[in-house]
């Protein structure tokens, strides 16, 4: 059993709480902070958790507290985090880890020099058909990884604090764009250092100070892309769609929106569908199991069956920071429209050699472009000749 503090009585917090208390059926919250003391109180009501506070640090420093959860505005992740290294308490935290790349390489190097567990909560890379994907991408069925895509799209975030750039750090490309830059990331490997960006934003409907809409190309030393679409402007929902493309195969996935749980309703003794759902009446698109399908189950078990065997999570603090650097490199290029340079301080991958052009042989004087199979029966092979570069076609019967 794991004795768990959260930092944070809101939307991520609860759902946080849901999985925790349900996912292994033998964790407890012990304390709960939030700014607001009725916020507090509430939570402590709903989850049975026998302490709350509006000190962050009387929540921290708890002799009977394993691992704090911090599910806070984007910044006072750092805040809470050095608290948490001054006494000596495991850690993870909700994305994004920082407003930017250097305040997220201060918790990476805080965390690490105090010798503490420190886990990052991407749940979108713990999510069940993620997890099958991945399963299907290791074991070689796509072939050799192209192009790794990643949509997300809203009508925007709950609370208020998400508008205020000075609180959040930036719009839709730190709130969303870091999903998706770790699930390409994911796929495209790892170890697999990013080099540089190319990214549209623009504030196309709200009336912000940060951007509500963005697109942007990452490019991989492997010669892999990949690719983001991040909107707060999208009317109908919460859409999460993934796409990842390799040699040998491609993967589709629809996570939220269009999921095969279709249902109408005129809206009578209709309520909560599910997030970011803008209607509860007409054609609606429940989730099965929210919490789970969402990833936070498998994404707690990770951090926490990870903590009782003293080894890293699959996402940790190192992870959040690369993610950070990639979308300040997304930020510049916004601004610039040029491609801009990933700028990481601290890499821990495969450093990146010349670019290695992966070519199909056929025999001893061609290439293989293409092969298929025609309407008529016969096989059509597209080659072109390794010394003279001349392409022919052929058929064979």
């Amino acid at each position: 059993m794991k004795r768990i503090s959260m930092l944070g009585a809101g939307f991520i917090g609860r759902f946080y709480a849901m999985s925790l208390l349900g996912q292994r059926s033998q964790d407890k919250i012990v304390s709960v902070y939030s700014r607001r003391e009725e916020t507090a109180k509430r939570f402590s009501e709903d989850y049975a958790c026998p302490h709350f506070t509006t000190e962050m640090e009387e929540a921290i420093n708890r002799p009977e507290v394993d691992i704090v959860c911090i599910a806070l505005p984007n910044n006072l992740h750092e805040a809470a985090v050095l608290l948490c290294c001054k006494h000596k308490k495991a850690v993870m935290t909700t994305k994004p880890l920082g407003r930017n790349a250097e305040e997220a390489k201060r918790m990476l190097l805080a965390v690490e020099e105090a010798g503490i567990f420190n886990g990052y909560l991407e749940d979108l890379v713990y999510t069940p058909k993620f997890l099958k994907s991945m399963e299907t991408v290791k074991a070689g069925a796509l072939g050799r990884i192209l192009w790794a895509k990643s949509r997300e799209t809203h009508p925007g975030p709950h609370s208020d604090w998400f508008w205020d750039k000075e609180q959040s750090g930036g719009g839709c490309i730190l709130d969303l764009g870091c999903h998706c830059v770790e699930i390409s990331r994911s796929f495209i490997g790892k170890d697999v250092r990013p080099i540089e960006v190319m990214c549209w934003a623009d504030t196309q409907v709200k009336p912000i100070d940060a951007e509500d809409h963005a697109i942007a190309l990452v490019k991989y030393a492997s010669g892999a892309i990949g690719q983001f679409e991040v909107s707060w402007t999208f009317r109908g929902g919460l859409d999460l769609r993934d796409e990842v493309m390799g040699t040998e195969g491609t993967i589709w996935i629809n996570n939220f929106l269009r999921t095969g749980l279709e249902m109408f309703t005129s809206g009578k003794s209709t309520d909560y569908v599910a997030e970011k759902s803008e209607s509860n009446s007409g054609w609606l698109f429940p989730m099965g199991d929210e919490v789970n399908d969402l990833g936070y189950n498998h994404m707690f078990t990770d951090m926490l069956n990870s903590l009782d065997k003293g080894v890293a999570p699959k996402e940790t603090f190192y992870d959040g920071y690369v993610v950070n650097a990639v979308l300040d490199a997304a930020y510049l290029s916004a601004k610039t429209k040029l491609w801009e340079p990933v700028n990481l301080d601290i890499w821990r991958g495969q450093e990146p050699g010349e670019q290695v052009k992966h070519l199909a042989e056929y025999d001893a004087d061609h290439y293989l472009i293409k092969e298929e199979l025609t309407h008529y029966g016969a096989k059509k092979l597209i080659l072109k000749n390794k010394h003279t570069g001349k392409l022919i076609e052929r058929e064979i019967e």
